[in-house]
């Protein structure tokens, strides 16, 4: 987790409280970069490349090693998730923002607005990708900092306490059926991206200031 600021408990301008927001896939663009380094680690491990791109999205490494490889023991399971990591920690290539995704932020901050990144990912991915997108997130929880990973809700209620405001009254932005899952187990308003069915369509991070404008005018 990372914490510059103290966020202020309280309702804000735009009709939320706070903005929770996944990052894979949703405030940063890492596709070719995941998809890479899964397929290589397919061939490395004897999986089925196109399994494993089927059940990737939205999980943790751990989960898609087991569910790609259920045959491995406890200690092949680690060894095959840090193989894993250890080539995404550094593929960074082509990371970088999602369509949107600075004016999003620059709308938070600019309105004081509380916002966090719940990811799947683990820290040092997260702040690996983070930063080769040009984000700066105020709160980061990911994956190693809670219990049950997406679809359970830890995440974002764990995001919501740092942030010191009421689940309920956030909006969750995600692009994964375990995220939207994840996000309405907290008990948020979710915006699903890439066509996930959820609480409030969105096309693209574009159309999240003026969902949050029009929640505004809505309150």
């Amino acid at each position: 987790m990372t914490l510059h600021a103290e966020a202020p408990a309280r309702r804000v301008a735009c009709g939320f409280t706070a903005v929770l927001l996944d990052m894979d896939g949703t405030l940063v663009d890492s596709d070719a970069a995941v998809e890479r380094s899964w397929r290589t680690w397919a061939h490395r491990w004897g999986a089925d490349p196109a399994a494993v791109l089927a059940v990737m999205t939205g999980h943790p490494a751990e989960s898609t090693v087991r569910r790609v490889r259920p045959d491995l023991d406890e200690a092949l399971v680690a060894a095959a998730t840090r193989d894993h990591l250890e080539h995404e920690y550094v593929d960074l290539a082509d990371v970088v923002a999602a369509p949107g995704a600075h004016d999003l932020v620059a709308h938070l901050d600019a309105t004081h607005t509380p916002w966090a990144v719940v990811t799947s990912a683990d820290t040092r991915l997260a702040r690996a990708r983070l930063g080769a997108a040009g984000i700066d997130a105020p709160v980061i929880v990911p994956r190693d900092m809670v219990v049950e990973g997406k679809p359970a809700p830890d995440g974002y209620l764990m995001a919501a306490e740092f942030l010191a405001v009421d689940p309920g009254d956030c909006l969750v932005v995600e692009d994964s059926a375990v995220g939207v899952a994840a996000g309405r187990a907290a008990g948020a308003t979710v915006a699903g991206l890439r066509g996930e069915p959820a609480d409030v369509p969105v096309d693209s991070l574009a159309d999240v200031v003026p969902t949050l404008l029009a929640q505004e005018v809505a309150a």
